[in-house]
């Protein structure tokens, strides 16, 4: 019998997710991709010998990986447990130090980091974030004495939104406000929609304290004073799963991802550019009947996902009388994450004893008011904050004998603040890299420097597609959360979806896995499609809108 044709348009990580569990499914799936290689803000350069992941960094909750490489064709398991009491006990591989469950490990190798990021304050203290709660007991003695009883009360608070908001509330697909309506008093109880700064500030008087246990949201691309304080759950997600890397790089897991989608039956097309998404129909019969390429090519599908930037997904690829749920002014004045610029650089390692570790967050002077001048004034502040990623002290086969490779990414207005990139962009690296060498985080950084290159909210907007240039999609404020967050199923085109960091639960590597999971049960629930059999996928479908 012939399979159903699935499209999905971008290969970033939600994509290949999705590819992968519609393949299990029994879809014939093929992801089109824009640029020469998978990943898309996961992408991968290479350069002088050098190996630079160009976006995400970070791995946490290695199971949702392992689910992934264990499906099988059209065996789907959407209906195994998200979250198994075997990745909850305390002496579950993944809790233990081993990364990577069977699955996994034919694909890539993963391990665990630690400490999970060093943060560098501006009088040259540190923190050490391990997730060991008497390290850190003993930290804050250090830091802060007076803050170990708010400590206390900060842990238990943000394991009780962990639980609720994450184990048991995660994969929740908020379709209708009465399913938004009935969780609502809990997060209230638990207090997790007042803003994470202001929640966090409850409990610590250290200012220091304060910035360790808010800055998470930032790598998401959420404003700490403005994100509602259930991203407090991430403290716990990290502690109960740790960070882990894939050796490699990251790179090196969407290269697992795309190995397991073909040998899963499915196709990815590079440098595939979908200039339009074909709709037919009206009112509530409409339906992606195509994709239409730049170069004017034209792939019917039965269903069509989109893992690129929600704005421009609906204003550029669909006609406007396909979707009236999403008029041009609502898409416009969404409220977009903030940008970056990341600097990708190599330099020699001879003599050099460097005291980073592999995650590294390096603070500015100014906290609050930095985050006020990259998200609400959309002003380039003379001070930054900055990550400073060095992957190859964990796997030196990312450089050249004797030399490092690294990046570091800075904070950003997106393209709304008018700024011309074009013209700052070259002073801007050159004091980024200077503060790194002139601080001694990386002493002699100039004349050791042998690579660099960048990229800043203008390749967010012009490579990637990105709406206004910014790094991370829809930004995670109240009201653009849960219901109020772009659907993964489109209520306007029955069979249209969407998946990834824009949609339903939003950011982050597991939560674009997350993600993929939501979407699919929407398919499957669509076409009527039993998790146990896709015997039904032979038949003529006729998805509902939701």
């Amino acid at each position: 019998m012939e399979r159903k044709k699935a499209i999905i348009v971008g290969s970033g990580i939600g994509g290949l997710a999705l590819g992968i569990r519609l393949q299990s499914l029994g879809f014939e799936t093929t992801i089109f991709e824009k640029l020469d290689g998978p990943g898309g803000r996961a992408y991968v350069r290479r350069a002088a010998g050098f190996t630079f992941d160009m976006g995400p960094t970070v791995i946490t909750v290695p199971h949702f990986i392992e689910e992934l490489f264990a499906l099988e064709r059209d065996r789907p398991a959407l209906d195994a447990p998200d979250f198994p009491a075997s990745v909850l006990a305390e002496n579950s591989r993944i809790r233990s130090g081993v990364s990577g469950g069977p699955a996994t490990s034919r694909y890539v190798k993963i391990i665990p980091i630690l400490p999970f990021y060093r943060i560098y304050f501006e009088d040259g203290a540190y923190f050490d974030y391990d997730g060991d709660p008497e390290h850190t007991r003993e930290q804050i003695r250090a830091l802060a004495p007076d803050d170990l009883e708010g400590y206390e009360r900060f842990h238990r608070d943000a394991r009780a939104i962990f639980q609720r908001g994450f184990l048991e509330l995660g994969f929740t697909y908020f379709r209708d406000i009465p399913s938004m309506l009935r969780i609502a008093p809990d997060l209230v109880k638990l207090d997790a929609v007042r803003p994470l700064f202001s929640f966090v500030k409850r409990y610590f008087k250290s200012d220091k304290l304060r910035q360790v246990f808010s800055f998470e949201p930032l790598l998401i691309g959420g404003n700490p004073l403005a994100v509602p304080a259930i991203y407090a759950m991430i403290h716990f997600v990290e502690k109960t799963w740790g960070i882990h890397f894939a050796m490699g790089g990251t790179g090196a897991l969407v290269q697992g991802f795309v190995r397991k989608f073909e040998e899963l039956g499915g196709t990815i097309r590079y440098q595939s550019e979908v200039a339009r998404i074909e709709v037919t129909g009206s009112g509530k019969d409409r339906r992606a009947t195509a994709v239409l390429l730049a170069n004017g090519s034209r792939y019917p599908a039965d269903l069509v996902a989109s893992n690129g930037d929600y704005v421009n997904t609906y204003l550029k690829l669909i006609d406007r009388p396909h979707r009236p749920s999403h008029p041009d002014v609502r898409l416009k004045l969404s409220r977009q994450s903030m940008s970056l610029l990341v600097i990708y650089f190599g330099f020699r390692a001879d003599g050099l004893d460097l005291d980073l570790r592999h995650h590294n967050i390096i603070l500015g002077p100014r906290y609050e008011e930095l985050l006020k001048d990259i998200f609400s004034r959309k002003v380039l502040a003379s001070d930054f904050s900055q990550y400073l990623h060095i992957p190859s002290i964990t796997d030196p086969s990312l450089a050249p004998a004797g030399h490092h490779c690294a990046y570091t990414l800075v904070p950003v207005p997106h393209n709304g603040s008018g700024l011309d990139w074009s013209k700052i962009t070259d002073p801007f690296v050159d004091t980024v890299l200077g503060f790194l060498d002139d601080r001694g985080y990386i002493p002699g950084l100039r004349e050791r420097l042998v690579y660099k290159s960048c990229i800043t909210p203008d390749y967010f907007e012009h490579t990637l597609n990105s709406w206004l240039g910014n790094g991370f999609g829809v930004e995670p404020v109240l009201w653009q959360s849960a219901y109020f967050r772009p659907h993964n199923k489109c209520g306007d085109i029955s069979n249209f979806y969407l998946v990834g960091a824009n949609a339903q639960p939003g950011g982050g590597t597991p939560a674009v896995m997350m993600s993929a999971k939501m979407t699919a049960r929407e398919v499957a629930r669509d076409f009527n499609l039993s998790f146990d059999s896709i015997e039904s996928l032979a038949q003529p479908a006729s998805p509902r809108a939701i």
